[in-house]
C-alpha cells in the first residue's frame, strides 16, 4: 500500500509564534532582513547573490514585468521575468530592467508629431510618464524632433485633436548631450541647466536614451537597492524545460543575474537535464534555481542535480487548482519545514547551503514571518505582487472595487503548457489555474515597505536581530480552530467607518 505520512499536511494558518525574551537592542530598525539567493560553501565569505529583502516576485505573466522587477529590486528583492512569451520578448524585458538603472534610459514614451494630444494623454495612461520623446516614427530609437512634458499643454484649453507638432518643445530648442557622454557629465548638464530628463542623441539625431533627474535622486529614498557590480539593478528570469538550449542563451546576453525553472513539480528528470545542460555549457557561472518540491526527497534530487536554490510549494497558490484537480500536493507549512531539515542535512553532509524558497500559501503578513521562522531564506509571492500598480495587469473596477486582473500559469489564458509538462503534447490538457481578480492596492514600495516593517517587529518579539537568528530562536505552536477564532476581533460590536472620527 501507499505511504501514508503520520502527521497532516498544516498551513502557515494553523500556526502562531511565541514570544521569546528580547533586549533593548530588540528594534525595527536594528533588523536585517539580508538573505542568500542562491548556494555557496561553508567558509567562502559571502554568497555569490544576496537579497537585502526575503522577496522574490512569481514566475508570471501578470505579475513579473519589468516595471515591477524594477520597483522591486529597489526595495531589495529580485523579480524572475516570466517565461511564458517569446524568447525575443522575454530577453527585450530582462535589457530594460539591467538598461534602466544603468542611467540611460530607453525612452518607452514615444510619439510621431502628426499625431494628436488625445494620442499622448492615452499613450501617458498607459505607460505612468509625462515626458515623452517626440521622433519622426514615433519608435524610441527614431530621429528626435522635439519633447513633451505636461507644461507643454493645458488639456482644458487645447482641443483634442491639435497635432503634437504645435505644442512641444521642437528640438532646435531642446538642451541634449551627444551619444558617448558619461553618466557623470551627464548628470552635471541635467543639474547646471535644472532639467528633469535630458535626451542622449546619436550624430544623426536619432534618439538613443534619457537622463532623469528622479534616477539621479532614487539611490537617497532606496537604500536596500538590489544591484550588481556595474550598479545596474538585479534581475532573474524563468526557464522551461523544452527550449532552454535556445532561451538561456539570449537571457545571459541580456543580462539576467539568475535563472529559475518554472515548474509546478519540480522531482523529475526534465529539470537535471536542464541543469546537466546548463552546467556543461556555462559552468557554475550561471545561477540556476530549480523546482518546485515538498518533501526531503525532492530537495535531496535538485540538490545532487546542482540547484543553486530549490522551490517548496505544489498546490498552495490562491490562483492554483492542482490539488483540486489532481489531488497532489502538501500544506505549505509541512512543506516548508521537511525540506528545511533536509537543506540542513545537505549543509552539514557536503558543506554547501542551498537556499530554500517558500512559494505560495501566503495569505498574511505574518505568513512571511512563520515562513521564515520554519526554514525558508526567502518567498516567492504571486497574488502579493499581482495587486500594484507596477504589475503588468490592467486596473478595473468591478462592482464599484477598483482591481487588478490576475491569473494562474495554469489557466487557459496563460497557455503555460511548459509550467505542467510532461513530456507528452504541446498544450494544456486541463487548467491547473484560475483566471481572477484582486483588490488594487496601488505603489509597491509602500506596500512592500509596511509589510516588512510587520516581518521585523516580529522577529524583535522573538528577540532575533536576522533571519538566521529567528530560525535559531523561534518558537512555534501550532493552533486550534477556536484559538484561530480567539485571535481577531470578536465578542465585540465593530464601529462604522463613518463613525471612527
Amino acid at each position: 500500500m501507499a505511504f501514508i505520512y503520520p502527521e497532516p499536511s498544516r498551513t502557515f494558518n494553523e500556526y502562531l509564534l511565541v514570544p521569546g525574551y528580547s533586549s533593548t537592542e530588540c528594534r525595527t530598525e536594528n533588523v536585517s532582513l539580508k538573505t542568500p539567493l542562491v548556494k555557496y560553501r561553508k567558509g567562502e565569505e559571502e554568497c555569490p547573490i544576496t537579497m537585502n529583502i526575503p522577496m522574490v516576485s512569481a514566475i508570471m505573466q501578470a505579475v513579473s514585468g519589468d516595471r515591477l522587477a524594477i520597483a522591486l529590486a529597489k526595495e531589495g528583492g529580485v523579480s524572475f521575468i516570466y517565461g511564458s512569451q517569446s524568447i525575443e520578448d522575454q530577453a527585450a524585458m530582462v535589457k530594460r530592467v539591467k538598461d534602466h538603472k544603468a542611467g540611460f534610459v530607453k525612452s518607452d514614451a514615444n510619439i510621431r508629431p502628426d499625431q494628436t494630444l488625445a494620442d499622448l494623454l492615452e499613450l501617458k495612461q498607459r505607460t505612468g510618464h509625462s515626458t515623452t520623446a517626440v521622433t519622426e516614427d514615433g519608435t524610441p530609437e527614431g530621429k528626435m524632433v522635439g519633447l513633451v512634458t505636461s507644461r507643454d499643454y493645458r488639456i482644458s484649453r487645447m482641443p483634442l485633436d491639435t497635432k503634437v507638432e504645435e505644442f512641444m518643445k521642437p528640438f532646435n530648442q531642446l538642451i541634449y548631450a551627444d551619444q558617448g557622454v558619461s553618466l557623470s557629465e551627464a548628470n552635471d548638464i541635467l543639474w547646471d541647466n535644472k532639467l528633469n530628463a535630458l535626451p542622449i542623441v546619436d550624430k544623426n539625431q536619432r534618439l538613443d536614451s534619457f537622463i532623469f533627474r528622479k534616477d539621479y535622486e532614487s539611490h537617497k529614498l532606496y537604500k536596500d537597492e538590489l544591484l550588481d557590480n556595474h550598479k545596474r539593478y538585479v534581475v532573474g528570469a524563468g526557464i522551461n524545460t523544452r527550449d532552454y538550449a535556445e532561451r538561456v542563451p539570449a537571457l545571459l546576453e541580456a543580462g539576467a543575474d539568475v535563472l529559475c525553472i518554472d515548474s509546478s513539480e519540480g522531482f523529475t528528470e526534465w529539470q537535471k537535464l536542464t541543469i546537466d545542460w546548463i552546467r556543461e555549457n556555462y559552468g557554475d557561472t550561471v545561477k540556476v534555481g530549480a523546482g518546485n518540491v515538498v518533501d526531503r526527497e525532492g530537495f535531496m534530487y535538485l540538490a545532487e542535480a546542482g540547484a543553486d536554490f530549490i522551490k517548496i510549494g505544489i498546490g498552495g497558490g490562491s490562483i492554483c487548482i492542482t490539488r483540486e484537480q489532481k489531488g497532489i500536493g502538501r500544506g505549505q507549512a509541512s512543506a516548508v519545514i521537511d525540506v528545511a531539515a533536509a537543506r540542513d542535512e545537505y549543509f552539514e553532509k557536503t558543506g554547501v547551503y542551498i537556499p530554500i524558497c517558500s512559494d505560495g500559501g501566503i495569505v498574511y503578513d505574518y505568513h512571511m514571518t512563520l515562513a521564515l521562522a520554519m526554514g525558508s531564506d526567502f518567498m516567492m509571492l504571486g497574488r502579493y505582487f499581482s495587486r500594484f500598480d507596477e504589475s503588468p495587469t490592467n486596473k478595473l473596477t468591478v462592482n464599484g472595487a477598483v482591481v487588478k486582473e490576475y491569473w494562474g500559469e495554469g489557466s487557459n489564458r496563460a497557455r503555460n503548457w511548459q509550467r505542467y509538462d510532461m513530456g507528452g503534447d504541446s498544450k494544456l490538457s486541463f487548467e491547473e489555474g484560475v483566471d481572477s481578480y484582486v483588490p488594487y492596492a496601488g505603489p509597491l514600495s509602500d506596500n512592500v515597505r509596511q509589510s516588512l516593517q510587520k516581518v521585523k517587529s516580529t522577529m524583535c518579539n522573538c528577540g532575533a536581530l536576522s533571519i538566521p537568528e529567528l530560525q535559531e530562536k523561534a518558537k512555534i505552536t501550532i493552533v486550534s480552530a477556536t484559538s484561530i477564532v480567539e485571535g481577531g476581533a470578536h465578542d465585540v460590536m465593530l464601529r462604522d467607518a463613518r463613525n471612527r472620527e
